[in-house]
């Protein structure tokens, strides 16, 4: 039993028969499961009370604990316990595993909740010894279902139990999901919940934009769990605790933090929150597994799970670049590869002020583009694509979306990569759709902060200050590369080099199997690092963080920004042939990326 000021939660208990009669299968949860799961629920106020040592400051008897609301929570117990006749509660045949049920101290109303096991639970997963390097990736063939299809199982075939992942008691996404019906391009469903981080409480939003609201809502789902996966460790493997000097002397083989890009040193000298990376300092290690070599490497934790940390690995923050999820291990490093390709590209593009051709879009046969540009001009919009690739040969598009009178939301950019190219460009365009109906009242909210941002850019901290600073009309100067394309091509021809070798193969492995190559070739190397957690394994899904060393990473915040430090940056359009010389410090575009 569970007391809070407003209620009593009576379990976890679950149902001793399965279907048909059959002894329950379902994982078991104990209290602590509750209390985890319900803790990460409350609000900000009570999270920083119950976390940070507050000492609490409450009445001297209970008020609200009266003889009636007593009488109805052992009525509710007797319900649960009475020789298995569970469903005589609300709601309790809906589902085998674990529930809890809400007696409100208020109304009385009873309410049950399905909860998931947590997978850091003390007593029901205690932490096990740090993994080896044995046993590395599980990559097994994955047949496709055409040679254009990378994606092994629709959403919808995936068993999520939805009522459990977001519900107000043990939600293990947040307390809910909702609907904007004022979109006008897309159906969106979101969802949110409060994440600790090195950098105290944060919101993590999640959210899905399709054309209907239930599979936006299914898409929403799967993004959470890809965040929930993403922004802690949450399997009950302990990770490798040791400085970098102490693991190479011990043979390991180590990605070191600068490889992957860090800070300037005035960031360092100047942020109380970031530092310079010690080699001697201890600092927590995981597995990963190199596409290249094949073999297990170790790589810093806070290059995988972008919301942890401790005060010794604080060199970088990191985002959600490169995690993907899939129904395969394979699935899931395809995605995500080719997003840390699209967004090197992007930044490659911007910061290296690179000549762009524009992409014909009424050459594109799919319907569904022509239906996007339609709701993008209601909107009083015009929409471009531009083939964006440098140096490596995958279709990347950049999405941008031009307000037809310059007003605020002037600018909104996305992008995309993929191995089929109109899919990539509808792709591009599907995202810069969502943001268009929101950004002009969003750019209204803040206009005197977005201003004073453009006068001075290290005023620039969060994500939404990189997107939204683009809404002000004064800032379109700055995207002359894109507004003055070098020219335009049908998409058959821009992308006819990529088609003469891109793979048809039925097995995803060998598209997979291009991406390491090609990377390989201009010198890189892919590791991949599962972040699966134990609820996603029993839905069928698969999480990794892909990590390429030496592509440009995204970051957000002016003053935090790797990708003007990194030798790629200088040397790529040169090694595309783009340029006879390295890009010189001068040449540099010092001005905020605008990717949202």
């Amino acid at each position: 039993m569970h007391l809070s000021s407003r209620a009593v939660l009576l379990g976890p208990w679950q149902l001793a028969r399965g279907p048909g009669g059959q002894p329950s299968r379902a994982p078991s949860a104990c209290g602590r499961c509750l209390a985890m799961r319900w803790q990460r629920l409350r609000s900000r106020s009570e999270r920083e009370a119950l976390e940070l040592g507050y000492e609490p400051a409450g009445g001297a008897r209970w008020p609200v604990l009266t003889d009636w609301a007593v009488d109805a929570v052992w009525a509710a117990y007797r319900a649960i316990h009475r020789d298995g006749a569970v469903r005589t509660v609300p709601g309790a045949g809906e589902a085998e595993g674990p529930r809890v049920t809400r007696v409100d101290l208020g109304t009385l109303a009873l309410a049950s909740f399905p909860l998931l096991p947590e997978p850091l639970c003390p007593h029901c997963a205690p932490s096990q010894p740090a993994g080896t390097a044995a046993g590395g990736l599980p990559l097994e063939p994955v047949p496709k279902a055409r040679p254009d299809h990378y994606r092994q199982r629709p959403p919808h075939s995936f068993p999520l139990p939805t009522s459990a992942l977001a519900n107000p008691v043990c939600g293990t996404l947040g307390t809910d999901v909702w609907i904007n019906p004022t979109s006008t391009t897309t159906a969106p469903v979101a969802g949110t919940h409060l994440v600790r981080g090195f950098a105290g409480l944060t919101d993590v939003t999640w959210s899905g934009q399709a054309n209907s609201y239930a599979t936006s809502r299914r898409l929403a789902f799967l993004e959470g769990l890809e965040r929930y996966a993403g922004t802690h460790r949450r399997q009950p493997t302990a990770p490798v605790t040791a400085s970098y000097e102490e693991l190479r002397a011990r043979g390991e083989r180590v990605l070191h933090p600068a490889d992957c890009g860090a800070y300037p040193a005035a960031t360092y000298a100047t942020d109380p929150l970031v530092s310079p990376f010690d080699p001697t300092r201890e600092i927590p290690w995981l597995w990963g597994h190199s596409l290249r070599e094949g073999d297990a490497v170790l790589v810093p934790a806070r290059l995988v799970h972008y919301s942890a940390g401790t005060p010794a690995d604080n060199f970088v923050f990191e985002c959600s670049n490169g995690c993907a999820t899939g129904g395969s291990p394979a699935e899931a490093a395809f995605f995500g590869l080719l997003e840390l390709i699209e967004r090197d590209a992007f930044l490659l593009a911007w910061y290296g002020r690179a000549r762009l051709t524009e992409i014909d879009l009424s050459s594109c046969h799919d319907s569904t583009v022509a239906t996007l540009l339609d709701r993008a001009r209601l909107l009083g919009y015009d929409v471009h694509a531009y083939d964006t690739r440098i140096d490596l040969p995958f279709p990347v598009v950049t999405g941008l979306a031009v307000r037809r009178d310059g007003g605020p939301g002037t600018l909104a950019f996305s992008a995309a990569a993929g191995f089929v190219p109109e899919d990539t460009v509808e792709a591009a365009l599907s995202e810069v759709l969502t943001y268009i109906p929101h950004l002009p009242y969003q750019v209204s909210d803040r206009l005197t902060e977005l201003r004073a941002m453009a006068a001075d850019f290290d005023r620039v901290l969060h994500l939404k200050d990189h997107a939204q600073l683009y809404g002000l009309p004064e800032m379109a100067a700055h995207a002359r590369e894109f507004l003055e394309p070098t020219g335009h091509l049908r998409l058959d021809e821009a992308f006819a080099d990529w088609q003469a070798v891109r793979p048809r193969s039925a097995d995803l492995l060998t598209d997979l199997a291009l991406l390491r190559d090609e990377l390989a070739a201009a010198g890189l190397e892919a590791i991949v690092v599962d972040q699966t957690t134990p609820e996603q394994c029993r839905m069928g899904l698969h999480t990794v963080r892909t990590l390429v060393p030496g592509l440009i990473p995204m970051d957000f915040g002016w003053s935090r920004q790797r990708a003007l430090e990194m030798p790629r940056m200088r040397t790529a359009q040169r090694r595309a042939g783009r340029r006879t010389t390295d890009l010189s410090t001068a040449e540099l575009k010092r001005v905020p990326h605008p990717f949202p």
